[in-house]
């Protein structure tokens, strides 16, 4: 039997993504003797639990050909309701959760509804119920932020002492989401929409039932990263999510998922969030100013894009 040549080229370019990490990973190691410390490390993985699921909602978006610019505002909206509620009425961490979700599921099912079913774009939509959501997350917080630090399981969600429950309930999340996209039939009809969706809906598949569910996966999942987030201070605010859909969808991106939809993975959207999060990490431990950061941001997705289109040509999809 022949023995099959691996084409270094190709594999490199299959997998940019975790190419880029490592070497990523590997230089931030050199630069700073406190990368690799345990509390850097975990202080990466605490600041990540949040903007990761807020990536994942984002990708099975993108994967329709479609964008949530509101899962920022869902964040701090969902967030706030919940903190409220413990603050003034004394409501229990689980209900108030369970709140904070059903506030993220209103919302992306009211993106889903007008993208899907009232065939308005997408872009359009979200940016509409970004701006809703921003008026109502300031309503409901009065404009100041919302302290609860006084209850003790708000704390013990970021706790050492309890094993960092965000971190652990992260990566369960992922791990159930990347099942869902890989094994199941839902994940793989997602896919099929943005890729084509006439030819789903020839099949005799509903697409717009399965676009429109793929906003509530986004917003249900920004409204748990809207209570992970907020429990590294035990506080909620209107401005606890800004610029979270722009990390989100660079996230993608940077993980090879196309905007035109019909490709994109789970595990590559969530080393494309760590990358964001390793140049944040090593620019802070190294003293950069904050400004810089976000010019470094913006030119790591125009790299990520670049790369994306040679994928495309070398896969001969162009």
């Amino acid at each position: 039997m022949e023995k099959k040549k691996i084409n270094i080229k190709d594999f490199l370019i299959t997998n940019n993504t975790y190419v880029i990490f490592l070497i990523l990973f590997i230089a931030c190691a050199v630069m700073s003797s406190t990368f690799l410390q345990p509390v850097n490390l975990m202080n990466i993985c605490l600041q990540q639990s949040g903007p990761i699921l807020v990536a994942l909602g984002m990708l099975f978006v993108i994967l329709t050909g479609g964008i949530d610019l509101s899962v920022g505002a869902v964040t701090a909206l969902s967030s706030s309701c919940a903190y409220v509620l413990m603050r003034d009425h004394e409501v229990s961490l689980a209900v108030a959760f369970l709140i904070a979700i059903l506030v993220g599921i209103a919302m992306g099912l009211l993106n889903g509804i007008l993208v899907a079913y009232g065939k308005m774009q997408g872009f359009v939509t979200t940016l509409a119920t970004l701006s809703i959501g921003n008026g109502a997350a300031l309503i409901v917080s009065e404009g100041a932020p919302v302290r609860c630090s006084n209850v003790a399981a708000v704390k013990a969600m970021a706790s050492k002492d309890f094993g960092y429950p965000i971190v652990i309930g992260c990566v369960i999340i992922i791990i159930i989401i990347a099942l869902v996209q890989k094994y199941t039939s839902y994940g793989r009809i997602v896919i099929a929409c943005g890729s084509n969706s006439t030819a789903v809906q020839l099949a005799g598949i509903n697409v717009k039932k399965y676009v429109c569910s793929c906003y509530v996966v986004s917003g249900f999942l920004a409204s748990i990263a809207g209570m992970f987030i907020a429990s590294r201070t035990q506080t909620a605010s209107s401005t606890l999510g800004k610029g979270g859909e722009l990390d989100a969808i660079a996230a993608c991106v940077i993980g090879g998922a196309s905007l035109a939809g019909g490709k994109g993975n789970v595990v590559k959207a969530v080393i494309g969030a760590l990358i964001i999060a390793l140049i944040s990490n090593i620019m802070n431990l190294k003293g950069v100013p904050a400004y810089p950061q976000e010019i470094v941001k913006g030119c790591i997705i125009i790299a990520a894009v670049l790369l994306q289109i040679a994928t495309d040509r070398s896969e001969g999809t162009v």
